[in-house]
This record gives structure tokens, sequence and C-alpha cells, in this order.
């Protein structure tokens, strides 16, 4: 990582000819950034993506930096892996998605704990539907879900005695994800009471089901979110992916370690054997009983 932002200093330099000053400045961002990635085991650019930029402008606040200060420290990662990308060192920016408007930084949407927990709260979980809206909503935040692995997951998938879902995200990659008290005891008394009510003897291996015992699609999930955002009251512009992100910026100010959270939010290569071996499924569950506010 040093000899790739060297090379982007040299380009600095050469190409762009900056002021000293400038590159005095570059030069301190990098630095800082590089140290921040070693310093939570990242040795490779191509490993980082938006959780962790995440997690680096959370511990920049953390030591007092300013919006504009850390708006200049994302410039500079941002100008680091453009000119990676052009020199085909990396595949993809991890800040693309870090909007910096001129008044400041704006991070990626998320909700505020109390926020979640008016949303989550919404349900009249008396009716078998709303039962269903409840769990799914709670695991998506418990687990950090993407909504495509939401909808797919099946009754299999689930273990309520050991409290973890097995997802199976992007690429086919499996991996064992926690899950809190709240979105145990909803999705448990939705299996036992609800999903059996509102299948109507209708046979379907779907943990969450719509009609005709067909899983819900992006489409649906996404207006019942809208509901109940609605019903709290929340102004903001909520999507399912909002309360991806609320799960990932949750944990890790309350101070979960950054790799816990990759793992769990699915970002990381390490394969369903590499969680047993270098992460074990104890530890992730121990983290997450810490560090989430639905436990």
């Amino acid at each position: 990582m040093d000899e790739l932002t060297q090379n982007y200093i040299d380009y600095l330099i050469i190409e762009k000819g900056l002021s000293e000053n400038s590159l005095v400045s570059y030069s301190s961002d990098l630095a800082k950034y590089i140290t921040f990635l070693e310093k939570n085991q990242i040795h490779d650019l191509n490993d980082v993506d938006t959780t962790v930029i995440l997690a680096w402008l959370i511990d920049l606040a953390k030591k007092g930096l300013s919006a504009k200060s850390r708006a200049r420290h994302i410039i500079t990662i941002r100008g680091l892996y453009k000119f990676l990308i052009a020199e085909k060192k990396v595949a993809k920016s991890p800040v693309k998605d870090i909007d910096i408007p001129k008044t400041g930084l704006t991070l990626p949407k998320i909700m505020t704990i109390e926020e979640v927990a008016t949303l989550l709260d919404a349900p009249d979980i008396r009716k078998p539907r709303e039962m269903r809206n409840s769990a799914m909503m709670e695991i998506m935040y418990g687990a950090g879900l993407r909504v495509s692995e939401l909808i797919a997951l099946r009754l299999q998938d689930i273990n309520l005695d050991a409290n973890f879902v097995r997802v199976m995200g992007k690429g086919s990659k499996e991996r064992i994800v926690p899950i809190g008290s709240k979105a145990r005891a909803i999705t448990q008394k939705w299996i036992k009471e609800g999903r059996s009510s509102h299948l109507k003897k209708i046979s379907t291996p779907y943990l969450f089901v719509a009609r005709a015992g067909k899983p819900m699609t992006r489409q649906s999930f996404w207006k019942i979110i809208k509901k109940y955002a609605l019903l709290a009251n929340i102004s903001k512009n909520i999507t399912p992916h909002t309360l991806r992100h609320s799960f990932a910026t949750h944990l890790l100010e309350g101070g979960a370690d950054l790799r816990s959270v990759q793992t769990m939010l699915g970002h990381s290569d390490i394969s369903t054997t590499q969680i047993y071996t270098h992460i074990s499924r104890e530890y992730l569950i121990k983290m997450h009983q810490k560090y989430h506010p639905r436990n």
C-alpha cells in the first residue's frame, strides 16, 4: 500500500505540479488513512469497501476532526482511488457513494437508534401480516442483511436456538450472522403463530411469504418500509438499505471492531470455513450482543 500511495504522490508532483503545502497535506492524509487500514489488518486497497470508509470517517470524527477536515480527507482518498483505477491497480472506488457538498460531508443515509426503534415498533403484531413485517424489519436491522438476502431466507436458514441466520450473499458466498433477542422473539412468534395463518395450508420453504406462498419482492418490502416510516413520523427518505447502513454504523459507533462488522455484512472474502477458523461464531455473537442496540 505504501508503494501505491507513493506512486500517487509522484503522480501529483510530476503530472499535477501541486504546491509543497498541498503535497504535505495529501501525504499526511494518506499516511493517516494507511495507518488506519493497517491497524484494522487491511493490507490490500482492494479489500476496502464502504463499511471501511465509514469506520475511518467515524474514527476521524472521534479524533476531533471537523466536517471540513474530514471532507478534505475524502477528497484525498477519492483522488487516490481514481488514480489507482486508471492504473488498473484496484477494481473500484469505495468512496464513490460518499457525497461531499460545499457545506460539508455527507455520509450514506442512516437512521438514529431512536428512529430505528420507532420504526421497528410501528407494526401491530397482533395481525399475522404485521407480525411478518415486524420480523422482516427486525431481522434486516438485526443482521444487517441486503434486501435480496432477506426475501430469499428459508425456514431452514434460521436457527432460533443458537440465535443466527445463514445467509447466501453475493457470489453465492454463505455466511453466518447473529440476530438479537428482539429479532429472535418476533420471528419465533411469526413462525409459530402467524405464518401458517397467513399461508392458509399452502406449502413453501420461504421464511417470509407474500400471497399464494410466494417470496416477498424487493418492491413490496420497500413499500412496507415506507408505510411504517410514515406511521412513525420519520421524515427521512428511508429505504431497505438504510437499515443495513444503520446496522453497520450503530455497531461501529458503539465500539464493535471493524472485522466483525465486515464479516456480518458479508463484505469480506472470508469463506464459511474461515468464519469458524478466524472469527468464531461465539465471538461474533458476543460482539453483536454487546454493541447492537436491539439486544
